[in-house]
């Protein structure tokens, strides 16, 4: 047995991922991380009575190249002797039908075949072949998308499944750098398929991994990846840390008062609340419920949440509001834009120079009126409708200065 078959060995059992005689559903896509992932599981599981199912999804994403890819796991898993199960969406379709990214799309969709294909087949527990590479690229990632610690913290060796949390998603790999898992493969001469969507800079996560990760390494921190995966352990023990102590908080029947937990603790008892009620959360929102207690804010048309003194959060439904036909609210936050009320198509634009003047073209222009900076408040100008020409709509332009 290799030294690399050893550490995952020692991994797996010291982390208890997988128990003696347990079944395993193995998440595979036919790429290199998977592949080894699927081989180091198929040489470990004699010793250890494991009980291997391959599962496959098809993105539909590449044509003939995603045929192919499953075409290929047929034929490697009969040759291993693997049981092999296979899904398959069109995931553009879905994408653009949910108004969703292809990433976050194509991951909703695998999510739920795996967890559904271990639940078929009474498993609990599904095996994904995600490494330390992954990790640095998803702490800049989610970096980038302005991430609170618990999101910096990263992918964890074994979590709930996103659409079913009675099935556990272990990372045996998450210690390994990707060069390790090229060179097993290299030793073990094993065949896989190459996604040439991963080396495409249409994918952010792409960027991040050929473009700025190489930059920072080069330029900045040769040692970028042990540091970053050692700021992603501090970050996830802290984060532990604030949520037991907001859990902790949150069960007691006399709590002392919610203003004065310190702001990282009412911020995560906001996300608990948050998150028991199903709702997506974001920093305003956080913020705006830690600001007041009972103060609704609204998080779509119909429904609010606010949350009382003692820090629990509720939902409160909206009434709705009467649309008035003959006065619209235009948002001047930008330099320049479009709306249309009615029959009337009305674009805008802010040119202001001086105190309160407009430039004479804007004044002396066919179908615009003129609107002085003191005579509305910005950013957002009230339009009461009046009878206009049909014709004249279309050019009608109204510009304000701002001083």
């Amino acid at each position: 047995m290799s030294n690399f078959l050893r550490a995952i060995e020692r991994t797996i059992l010291t982390r208890r991922l997988i128990r003696p005689g347990q079944s395993i559903i193995v998440a595979v896509s036919a790429g290199l991380d998977s592949v080894v992932l699927l081989e180091v599981l198929r040489r470990l599981a004699p010793a250890n009575r494991w009980k291997l199912t391959v599962a496959h999804f098809n993105h539909q994403l590449r044509g003939r190249a995603s045929e192919a890819d499953e075409k290929w796991m047929a034929r490697i898993t009969e040759e291993w002797d693997l049981r092999l199960v296979v899904g398959r969406a069109p995931v553009r379709t879905f994408a653009a039908r949910h108004g969703l990214s292809l990433e976050m799309a194509a991951r909703g969709l695998r999510h739920e075949f795996l967890a559904r294909s271990a639940r078929d087949r009474g498993v609990e527990t599904i095996a994904l072949a995600h490494h330390a590479d992954d990790q640095v690229e998803l702490f800049f990632l989610r970096l980038l998308r302005g991430a609170g610690g618990e999101g910096l913290a990263g992918m964890k060796w074994r979590s709930p499944s996103p659409n079913d949390p009675a099935i556990t998603l272990i990372r045996p790999l998450l210690g390994c750098a990707k060069a390790e898992l090229r060179l097993f493969a290299e030793q073990q001469s094993l065949t896989f398929r190459e996604d040439a969507s991963n080396a495409s800079l249409d994918f952010l996560r792409n960027r991040i991994r050929h473009e700025l990760l190489p930059l920072l390494v080069k330029q900045y921190q040769p040692a970028l990846r042990r540091t970053t995966l050692r700021l992603m352990d501090i970050l996830s023990a802290e984060a532990e840390f604030i949520t037991q102590t907001a859990e902790a908080w949150l069960r007691k029947k006399r709590r002392p008062p919610f203003e004065r937990l310190p702001a990282a603790i009412q911020r995560r008892c906001l996300q608990l609340g948050l998150f028991k009620l199903g709702l997506d959360v974001d920093f305003d929102l956080v913020e705006r419920l830690r600001a007041a207690a009972d103060q609704p804010v609204a998080v779509n048309p119909q429904t609010s949440v606010c949350r009382d003194a003692a820090g629990q959060v509720r939902l409160r439904p909206t009434a709705p509001i009467a649309f008035n036909p003959r006065r619209l609210t235009v948002d001047l936050t930008r330099k320049s834009g479009m709306v249309v009320f009615g029959r009337l198509k009305i674009s805008w634009e802010i040119q202001g120079r001086g105190q309160g003047s407009l430039p004479a073209r804007v004044a002396k222009t066919p179908g615009s009126a003129s609107i002085s900076s003191s005579s509305v408040s910005l950013p957002f100008l009230p339009i009461r409708r009046t009878t206009s020409s049909p014709a004249d709509s279309s050019r009608r332009r109204y510009g304000a200065s701002r001083s």
